[in-house]
């Protein structure tokens, strides 16, 4: 079972990680897992735990998971952003097709304030893509 088992452990948090050491090369063959840092994609900062000093194998290995994190969240970002399109084009299918007056008059206000919200900041974004490409 050692042989499957990652190096590293990262205990996802919500602005980077807990690092840990994944060791299986002890007497009872138990899985310990050393916390050897604290990860903090938002600022880069990697703070090692308990006054250790980190390794050139444990920084390899810290750096590629806040690379690939990183990356998985822009990813995530933009699906989130695509099912938004999507959810608007629900909503659009639903306020033409099945929505009662009452549902309506409940969220009208709401959708066309964060749509009046979204469209202005889209525009003014849209502008400045384009001036800046002039330039």
């Amino acid at each position: 079972m050692s042989a499957d088992l990652p190096d590293y452990y990262f205990r996802v948090r919500e602005n980077g990680a807990f690092v840990f050491r994944v060791d299986t090369e002890n007497r009872q063959r138990r899985i310990e897992m050393d916390q050897i840092a604290v990860v903090n994609i938002k600022n880069g900062d990697v703070k090692p735990h308990g006054g250790r000093d980190l390794s050139a194998a444990d920084m390899q290995a810290i750096d590629t998971w806040m690379a690939d994190r990183v990356a998985l969240l822009a990813q995530r970002d933009i699906d989130d952003i695509h099912r938004a399109v999507d959810y608007l084009n629900l909503t659009t299918h639903w306020a033409q097709s099945r929505a009662t007056p009452e549902q309506l008059e409940n969220v009208t206000d709401a959708i066309l304030m964060a749509m009046h919200d979204l469209r202005t900041v889209l525009v003014r974004k849209k502008a400045d893509r384009i001036l800046n490409k002039e330039t």
